[in-house]
């Protein structure tokens, strides 16, 4: 069965950047930090789910539908370094290097086109991996379709499925822009209603199913929960709304385009060596020397032994 691989860019980005330490330097003093560790967490991914097709999904940093909808969407986020900023186009250059495919869209947020892919995908018979922390993603979970929440580096990342989501969150994935919708999420500025957390939320949706069911049924809520509802009735569901994923427009790349066959390595290798990640060349070559790589990749030049070479950055060798 093929496996589509869908990554979420900008969360590889922020976890590289915040996790490896800001010395990490070029000898001509580029800072490469969050290059560094996408590259790591993209060969370990490759090595741990074994894709047929990849994507890379990135947000286009414009004001998508929601932002229209919403002039407070996402307000309230701490500044990013312009550190981060300067490394965006080398994590560019290093996917392409591969070459791996990155999408991003003015319109919609990398969590829609996550969204669109995923149900692509499954629709012909793929098995889908979500690669994420966001938890909007977590509504996209199926049988077929399961998300991927990296930690250490790439080395130990936790799945979520349907049962996994429900026995974490309390609820289903389809109550998931519902349960935001009454919980909230600070990480977008979505207020839900106030002073009803995640417990509480999932408790209401256990009992009534959809946000439109607990208002249904509002009568038959006792105490503070009621007027709690009662009074942030339009900002739950506009909170519910603004955390639906979208998947109604056409694919801008097409699925079968994604797929990964006969790669040849030479850009890649010629992109590590140039930023000196001597231990990542030697991971790409150890990658291409297995079976999966020996179907999907083609090492380019003399193959050279494995022994440990010991650099500052081969420090973080396990991200």
């Amino acid at each position: 069965m093929d496996h589509l691989v869908l990554v979420d860019g900008h969360h590889l980005m922020y976890r590289a950047f915040y996790a490896i330490p800001a010395t990490l330097k070029t000898s001509k003093g580029e800072q490469t930090n969050a290059v560094y560790g996408v590259a790591s967490m993209l060969l370990a991914l490759l090595k741990a789910e074994e894709p047929s097709h990849l994507l890379f999904c990135f947000d286009a940093g414009e004001e998508t539908f929601r932002h229209q909808e919403n002039a407070t969407y996402k307000e309230g986020r701490a500044e990013t370094p312009d550190e981060f900023y300067l490394q965006i186009p080398r994590i560019l250059e290093l996917i392409e290097s591969f070459p791996v495919q990155h999408l991003s869209d003015p319109k919609y947020e990398a969590d829609d086109l996550l969204c669109a892919y995923a149900k692509a995908g499954e629709a012909v018979g793929m098995r889908v991996t979500i690669v994420t922390g966001d938890r909007d993603a977590f509504q996209l979970a199926t049988d077929k379709i399961r998300i991927a929440i990296p930690h250490k580096g790439y080395q130990a990342p936790e799945y979520l499925g349907p049962q996994q989501i429900l026995a974490k969150y309390g609820v289903r994935p389809d109550q998931i822009a519902a349960y935001k919708g009454i919980s909230g999420d600070a990480s977008d500025n979505l207020p839900g209603v106030k002073g009803i957390g995640p417990k509480g939320a999932a408790t209401l949706l256990q009992k009534y199913d959809t946000l439109q069911g607990v208002y249904e049924h509002l009568e038959e809520i006792k105490g503070s929960m009621k007027e709690k509802l009662a009074r942030d009735r339009d900002q739950a569901f506009f909170c519910e709304r603004m955390a639906t994923l979208v998947c109604d427009f056409p694919l801008a790349i097409p699925l079968e385009t994604l797929v990964l066959r006969t790669i040849a390595t030479g850009r890649a290798q010629t992109f590590l060596r140039d930023l000196e990640f001597n231990s990542l060349g030697k991971r790409l070559q150890a990658l291409c020397e297995t079976p999966y790589g020996r179907e999907h990749f083609v090492w380019e030049g003399e193959m050279t032994s494995q022994k440990k070479i010991v650099k500052a950055e081969d420090q973080m060798a396990l991200f």
